[in-house]
């Protein structure tokens, strides 16, 4: 586990997606997000490096259903036991009820048409609770603030804790090595809705951005997320 700050850490080693967890008041974990299914083992390992167990995991919130960020939710509920967190919108898909909806093949442009990928059923989990825009998660890092971004996915949220202005995007962005961008539109279902869910994040002024791919931002370097919501001909 690498310490982004006092209290939030980023699980290293994962091969796809960044997973996210906190120290809570109560003395538990809240892990934010699942990677894929090997990553399950690795989260694992570096809990009880750390000098924790599986189960101080009280809580798995999740960003959005795609299998980058819950294939591993199945394998960490189990070792867990934690209560888990969505969207109302997103239950379905975090259940396995329902298959998460991808833009068809025919809307896409090259080269994102070599990354389409068909919507399947997901190994399912039970929810514990939904949440909605707006919600306080006040039992995690001081009281997490629910904000509905979607467009990437139908139901998905982000997490920003406004006295440490820390921003937890998910997918709505993603860190690249050559900069801020967009997610790939080959799992974005609404792009335009995603550009509107990314001006209103950028406009937070969050000191340190967290995304669900890339490195985090800091301090003045977090100024680039405001920056690729104006590229993008949007007021931020």
């Amino acid at each position: 586990m690498q310490k982004l700050t006092d209290g939030f850490f980023t699980f290293t080693g994962l091969m796809v997606g960044r997973v996210y967890c906190t120290e809570d008041a109560d003395g538990g974990l809240t892990i934010i997000d699942a990677s894929i299914a090997s990553a399950a083992p690795k989260i694992e390992r570096q809990l009880h490096k750390a000098g924790r167990a599986p189960t101080d995991v009280k809580r798995i919130i999740v960003t959005h259903a795609h299998p980058d960020h819950i294939g591993g939710l199945p394998a960490l509920h189990k070792l867990t036991g934690a209560q888990v967190i969505c969207s109302h919108i997103e239950r379905d898909y975090v259940e396995g009820k329902a298959a998460i909806p991808l833009p068809p093949k025919s809307s896409l442009r090259f080269p994102d048409t070599l990354m389409a990928a068909t919507p399947r059923l997901q190994t399912g989990t039970l929810v514990s609770r939904v949440v909605a825009d707006g919600d306080v998660l006040e039992d995690v890092f001081g009281g997490l603030e629910v904000l509905h971004t979607p467009g990437h996915s139908p139901g998905h949220i982000s997490l920003w804790q406004p006295q440490r202005r820390i921003l937890i995007t998910g997918d709505v962005a993603m860190h690249m090595p050559w900069g801020v961008r967009l997610p790939f539109a080959a799992f974005t279902l609404e792009m335009d809705e995603d550009r509107r869910s990314l001006t209103r994040i950028a406009g937070l002024g969050a000191e340190l951005v967290c995304f669900g791919h890339g490195r985090p931002l800091r301090s003045k370097d977090a100024a680039k997320l405001p920056d690729a919501a104006r590229k993008r001909g949007l007021p931020a």
